[in-house]
């Protein structure tokens, strides 16, 4: 029987025009943590876009560096990269068996790329995936509204959040944001 693999809590968003995407630390493989500082976000195109991912590390990375492909291809157009990586997803019969997700985030957009290759472009431009993504999506919404915190602090506090609720998701935390 294939052990499951569990991971991740991933929350980004633009806010106050500041954009930010962060991820904690912990890999779980059935009931055991495997890894606690693990870093799932990373700067592409010149540290123009943010990416997290969520699932199985392996499948991540593939699709990771197929959007970094498709960032280069179209000269940093993240919402073409986007579409294309998710006709790819869709038509690639090696794509449509990876399981993962990205969470996506520019200066302008923010984007979540299914496991399935859709294409979600949330209207209020906060993101999140994984274990313990719904519990940092309702902090952060909260933080959004009742606080005067930047995104990259709002980011944190809401992987903080979701920490102390689900048990994929550790306090190891990374944030990064878009430098203007």
């Amino acid at each position: 029987m294939k052990e499951k693999i569990r991971s991740t809590t991933i929350v980004g968003l633009i806010h106050n025009g500041e954009a930010a995407l962060g991820g904690d630390g912990q890999v779980t493989l059935g009931n055991t943590i495997v890894k606690h500082n693990s870093i799932k976000i990373r700067k592409l195109y010149n540290n123009k876009v943010l990416v997290g991912f969520a699932g199985s590390a392996a499948d991540a990375f593939t699709l990771l560096g197929r959007f970094e492909e498709k960032l280069e291809q179209y000269r940093g157009n993240v919402g073409r990269s986007v579409v294309e990586l998710a006709k790819d997803w869709r038509t690639d019969k090696y794509l449509r068996r990876l399981e993962a997700m990205l969470a996506i985030v520019s200066e302008e957009k923010a984007y979540i790329v299914s496991g399935t290759g859709d294409v979600i472009e949330p209207e209020d431009n906060l993101v999140a995936i994984g274990s313990g993504g719904m519990y940092a999506l309702s902090a952060a919404k909260m933080l959004i509204k009742y606080s005067k915190l930047s995104a990259a602090e709002i980011v944190r506090e809401s992987l903080n959040a979701a920490a102390s609720i689900c048990i994929y998701t550790n306090d190891k935390i990374n944030v990064e944001k878009i430098e203007k």
